[in-house]
């Protein structure tokens, strides 16, 4: 019976798995936030896509270091359902609003890619600059 005092050990360690989980809910809520999208509804949207993505690792480990990717695409697939295109290109000034598009789409180190102007625009995580600081033409849920 536990005793109520604290241990002197410390907690288990966090497992590479969540790690790479929690840094990759971080990074996609950046670039929400850079795009002036992240409503509580639009949160729940990357909450549904950690736990989707956490079964999904736990079958393919290897695919760690995927998951950034595979959340952002999630998320903006939901909010393309819901809301419309997110994030929409910063680079294209002329012709018709367009997303931008997760490259690779099942890899590492994944980016925020105009394919209309064939550039990479920003890492994952690190929209907020390309959208002009931290707002800009956001897409989703803008007026």
């Amino acid at each position: 019976m536990e005793s109520g005092v604290p241990s002197s050990s410390s907690p288990p360690p966090v497992s590479p798995l969540e790690q790479a989980l929690h840094a990759a809910r971080a990074l996609v809520l950046a670039d929400l936030v850079a795009g002036e999208v992240a409503e509580a509804d639009v949160v729940s949207m990357v909450e549904e896509s950690v736990v989707q993505r956490r079964w999904w690792v736990e079958q393919w480990p290897e695919g760690v270091d995927f998951v950034a990717g595979l959340i952002a695409q999630d998320v903006q697939d939901a909010l393309l359902e819901k809301y419309g295109r997110w994030p929409l290109c910063p680079v294209c000034d002329g012709g018709d609003p367009h997303a931008l598009e997760v490259e690779p789409e099942l890899g590492p180190d994944p980016h925020w890619v105009c394919h209309k102007a064939g550039v990479s625009v920003a890492p994952v995580g690190v929209l907020g600059p390309a959208m002009g600081g931290t707002g800009g033409s956001g897409g989703a849920g803008s007026s």
